[in-house]
């Protein structure tokens, strides 16, 4: 009788400065299915060194810690040893911020940390699990230090705040997603006369930080979006974490708590199936890094509609997921590599741009 293929245990090393959270998360992960802890380390110091000796299939990473912190870490695992690393961060601003910036330097997601109640431990655990399973799967490569970045220039002239956006760009992630954003947004030009929407997956208090971040990138201001906030022309608006970000035949986003599609909310396809009932042909939509199909049927609809499409290469892709699905299901979709998405959505928006709702191609 043939045996019968099993997937592969995800080994998992744990790094964090606290004994308790330690076991916690040890007991999590090694209680779920297909999951086995090889390892936990008590800093980023050890975190690095168990890292080069376990060769772990996923690493999860705490924050805060002595000696060397998860940024620093992550940044010198992925120089050393890439491998996929999940941030566990603690709900506050600070812990958020850094947290992004940790997904800047390599960790390709990021899980809101239990405190040490047992209920939180339990609720946190299948989102954990569902996490690490997820990262096993992304495609991380050795990195160089990122050079510091310069304070964007904003544009001059009158404010357009009250003024509706007539053309609408709409920007979808996920795994990998932030430094695929940050090589994305910051290149958009200052002077867009269009709104520009991101649905990145991430979890509810880091969507805040995320936002900040790319606003200090970004010649456009970036924040995230509250709901009935009007699309304007040259404004990044930002999903918040477990909000769907819905676009209103008032030209304005509304947020809602309606049932998950794809496992996940915010959703792509909740706010491109919403947006294309509104600005129809006059939308241009880039699907970039992660794993699922969220964003395909979307893009289908808008691409229909008469919108054109973009989706981000295999090649520069953490987990080229949603781009292949885009990409398949759609006819016409414009396939580049995460540094040349920007120049590519800039030229669809520009040859559509002369008449609301004219044909993008």
């Amino acid at each position: 009788m043939p045996a019968i293929a099993t997937a592969p245990t995800v080994r998992v090393l744990i790094v964090d400065d606290s004994a308790f959270m330690r076991r916690a998360i040890e007991r999590l992960l090694n209680n779920a299915p297909g999951i086995t802890v090889v390892g936990t380390a008590a800093d980023g110091v050890e975190g690095a060194k168990r890292a080069l000796e376990l060769r772990p299939d996923v690493i999860t990473m705490d924050v805060e810690m002595p000696r060397m912190d998860g940024v620093s870490a992550v940044g010198e695992i992925m120089r050393t040893t890439p491998v996929p690393i999940v941030m566990l961060s603690t709900l506050t601003v600070a812990g958020a911020e850094t947290t992004i910036r940790a997904l800047e330097a390599g960790a390709v997601d990021c899980v809101a940390k239990p405190s040490g109640l047992s209920h939180e431990l339990a609720n946190v655990g299948e989102r954990l699990a569902e996490t690490v399973i997820r990262a096993s799967h992304a495609k991380v490569r050795r990195r160089l230090a990122v050079m510091p970045l310069h304070p964007p220039m904003r544009p001059g002239g009158p404010a357009r705040e009250g003024v509706a956006a007539q053309h609408l760009i709409v920007i979808g992630s996920s795994t990998g997603g932030p430094p695929a954003l940050t090589q994305v947004v910051p290149h958009l030009p200052g002077d867009l006369n269009a709104g520009v929407l991101v649905v990145q997956h991430m979890p509810a208090g880091f969507t805040a930080a995320l936002a900040k971040r790319l606003d200090s990138m970004c010649p456009l201001h970036v924040v995230e979006a509250t709901d009935g906030q009007l699309i304007t022309p040259g404004r990044v608006l930002v999903a918040p974490g477990d909000y769907h970000m819905v676009v209103g035949r008032d030209h304005a986003v509304h947020l809602t708590q309606t049932a998950s599609m794809h496992g996940v909310r915010p959703a792509i396809d909740v706010t491109l199936d919403s947006a294309v009932e509104v600005f129809g042909r006059a939308m241009t939509v880039a699907i970039l890094t992660g794993m699922g199909r969220d964003g395909a049927e979307g893009a289908a609809r808008v691409e229909k509609a008469g919108g054109q499409i973009i989706v981000q290469d295999e090649a520069t892709s953490v987990v080229y997921g949603m781009p292949r699905v885009a990409k398949e299901q759609t006819q016409h979709a414009l396939e580049v590599p995460i540094d040349r998405v920007a120049t590519a959505v800039v030229r669809a928006y520009q040859s559509g741009s002369h008449l609301p709702g004219s044909h993008l191609r």
